[in-house]
């Protein structure tokens, strides 16, 4: 049998994107009597192993910026690129495999980071009762999700990709999909790709890690920086690569909007409370001192972001308002797709429609429920209490069946999954129902979040595997072979996560979880939100505040302006902000049109300068990640931070101050240069 790549893929056929005539059949690139190559130990091993490293650098960056990184397509531009590499070239059904597989770390992160982190949070503050998660807690929270997401989706694959052919866009899965079609051309684009990720390793390892230049401008060297801190305010930018990268995928509109609730926070409201504050004397709750001895960061923390935690709320909540009528009609349509799902014996299906099983499925549900309930039980400190682990148990298995779908239709409509406005709904239901079932302090708050984490995850995992299998069903995968292969990456995604997160956990106080230094935006406002519910002491000012909040994202949603980007803005500190925007306007400047440029040459611009950014992302957090886990390992085995220092080559920081602002300024000019012009350089037909 020959197992080689198909002769010639010169890209979809004409009826994959529209809805199919009556008696016509969708015939995919790979077709079922191919014999090509597509599980083999190269395909499954180079996806854990990406599925490993991209979910510690998603982690890294979903909790530093609140912006995670699709896996997707850089996974499958460097499956493609690293073919060339091997005796045989990898096939396209290979490179699904790997892309498959790897995706698994952006869902289960984005899962995990969004909740979990909030009890670190309430863990720091000793009046609230709650205990950190441990690492093991941690990974079973994620993989229950994941596979509770996988199992909830296998009943509906008939019914997405065969009955709804045609119906609906799946702009994320059409943009992997057509990656992995392009094949030499993409090959040429993973060179460019792993390049960018060296440069962003080495440009914030050596800013961050050994000090070699600032990693933060404040623009004292120019005089500007003095004139705003005269006025009560400040204008930082953080010297990164990663995050520059961010906000050139972002864009320059949503990067200019999470920068204008940046400004709104540090230019306005800062300076406001500051200036009504001095006049009030003592102390003014939530606030630890009195306001006129506070500085710009311990106004900010103490109020003005409790604004953007409002806004992030009310964000996720005005999501789910808005969307009901369309989620009603996705759960109506779902279960009739269910029913109506593909139900002929396993061996007169061809190769390319055949399936996990609704058998298998319904086996796979049983044996979650007891292993959630076991975990509910045992797993996470409430005495073996059956009561509470039945109805933990419960409300996550009806949660997930009602809104596993509504994230596959999501993903497959617009691209976006509202998981975390549907998570804040999970949060409210369960802890009213824990509640009045008689858990309260920090066991219920412990309890509430762990069944979050797994809806969360399970959320994130539907609508991502949604896309995966749109892009075996147009290329020709076989669908039971990735639905398999999904559980084995959302346990290495799952287990690596939980350390990564486990290790920034670590950090000195006042540098974790909810800190400038790791703001986990959204973690910060479920923890909110859990608080509201158990009724744990707040001050009126602080709950003000939060109501503030909730108002303007409703405001900034009647004004047409995105309430979730904009109050991510005011949450998180300046210096995250501001290269998001630089990220913004370097996007701008390579994707505009000059005199002379024809489509192709702009689009050809636009797909190295996304190549770029996406390098600059990955190379970025990975060694963030790394420098995570060597400075936690380190403190750990000796007991305190000196060690740490020995890390750092330039660890006297003698490159800090005005002479280092100068030479971290001339460096990142330099990387804004650089993007810019290699990404124009780019031709049509590379």
């Amino acid at each position: 049998m020959d197992h080689s790549q198909p002769s010639k893929i010169v890209g979809l056929p004409e009826n994959a994107r529209r809805p199919l005539e009556p008696g016509e059949s969708y015939t995919p690139i790979v077709p079922d009597e191919s014999g090509v190559y597509e599980v083999t130990t190269r395909s499954v091993a180079m996806g854990l192993i990406f599925c490993a490293i991209f979910s510690m650098a998603a982690a890294y960056l979903a909790l530093r910026v609140g912006q995670g990184i699709e896996a997707a397509i850089p996974i499958a531009i460097l499956a493609i690129g690293i073919s060339p590499l091997f005796a045989r070239r990898s096939t396209i059904l290979e490179n699904v495999i790997v892309q498959s597989i790897g995706a698994n770390s952006s869902h289960v992160v984005s899962g995990a980071v969004f909740t979990i982190p909030a009890l670190y949070m309430l863990a720091a503050q000793p009046e609230m009762g709650v205990t950190a998660p441990t690492v093991m807690q941690v990974i079973l929270v994620s993989f229950l999700g994941g596979c509770l997401g996988v199992l909830f989706l296998i009943p509906l694959r008939y019914h997405f990709m065969v009955e709804m052919h045609g119906q609906l866009p799946w702009p994320e899965g059409t943009a992997t999909t057509e990656i992995l079609i392009t094949g030499e051309r993409a090959g040429g684009q993973a060179k460019i790709l792993v390049l960018a990720a060296a440069l962003g390793a080495a440009y914030d390892g050596m800013a961050a890690s050994f000090h070699a230049w600032a990693d933060l401008i404040s623009f004292r060297a120019v005089g500007l920086g003095g004139l705003l801190a005269r006025n009560f305010m400040t204008l930082r930018i953080l010297n990164n690569a990663a995050i520059i990268g961010i906000g050139y995928i972002v864009g320059i509109r949503y990067a200019a909007i999470i920068c204008a609730g940046s400004f709104l926070s540090y230019f306005v409201l800062v300076p406001l409370v500051h200036a009504i504050g001095t006049s009030i004397p003592g102390v003014l709750a939530p606030g630890a001192i009195p306001i006129s001895e506070m500085s710009i960061n311990e106004v900010f923390s103490s109020y003005v972001r409790i604004i953007g935690v409002g806004g992030i709320a009310g964000a996720g909540i005005l999501g789910i308002l808005s969307s009901l009528p369309s989620m009603i009609r996705s759960i109506g349509a779902n279960i009739v797709g269910m029913k109506s799902q593909d139900t002929r014996d396993i061996s007169e299906v061809p190769r390319i429609d055949r399936s996990l099983t609704g058998t298998f499925a319904t086996v796979g549900l049983a044996i979650f429920a007891v292993a959630a309930f076991l975990f509910f039980t045992f797993g996470i400190g409430i005495g073996g209490s059956f009561k509470y682990a039945a109805v933990a148990t419960g409300v996550v298995m009806v949660i997930a069946f009602l809104f596993a779908p509504v994230a596959a239709r999501a993903i497959a409509i617009v691209g976006t999954n509202p998981v975390s406005g549907m998570t804040m709904l999970t949060l409210i239901i369960t802890g009213f129902v824990l509640l009045k079932m008689g858990l309260t302090g920090g066991t219920g708050m412990f309890v509430t979040m762990m069944v979050g984490g797994v809806v969360c995850t399970a959320l994130a995992a539907s609508g991502a595997l949604a896309s995966d299998l749109k892009v075996g069903h147009w290329i020709g995968a076989t669908p039971a072979k990735q639905l398999a292969w999904k559980f084995a990456g959302t346990l290495v995604a799952a287990i690596f996560c939980g350390i990564m997160m486990w290790v920034m956990a670590q950090a000195d106080p006042g540098q974790g979880f909810g800190t400038a230094n790791i703001p986990a935006p959204q973690a910060s406002a479920m923890k909110e939100i859990l608080i509201g519910i158990f009724g744990a002491q707040t001050s009126i000012l602080q709950w003000y505040l939060f109501g503030l909040g909730v108002l303007l994202s409703l405001i900034l949603r009647m004004a047409g302006v995105p309430p979730l980007a904009f109050a991510l803005g005011m949450y998180l500190p300046m210096e995250l902000n501001t290269p998001v925007l630089l990220g913004g306007i370097l996007s701008w400047l390579v994707t505009r049109k000059g005199n002379g440029d024809d489509e192709a040459t702009v689009k050809a611009r636009t797909d190295r300068g996304v190549l770029i950014a996406s390098g600059l992302i990955a190379g970025g957090a990975i060694i963030g990640a790394v420098d995570a886990i060597v400075a936690a390992v380190i403190k750990q085995t000796t007991g305190s931070t000196v060690a740490k220092e020995v890390v750092y080559l330039l660890s006297d920081h003698a490159y800090e101050g005005i002479p280092g602002e100068l030479i971290a300024t001339i460096t990142l000019v330099g990387l804004c240069v650089f993007v810019v012009m290699f990404s124009r350089r780019a031709k049509p037909q590379e």
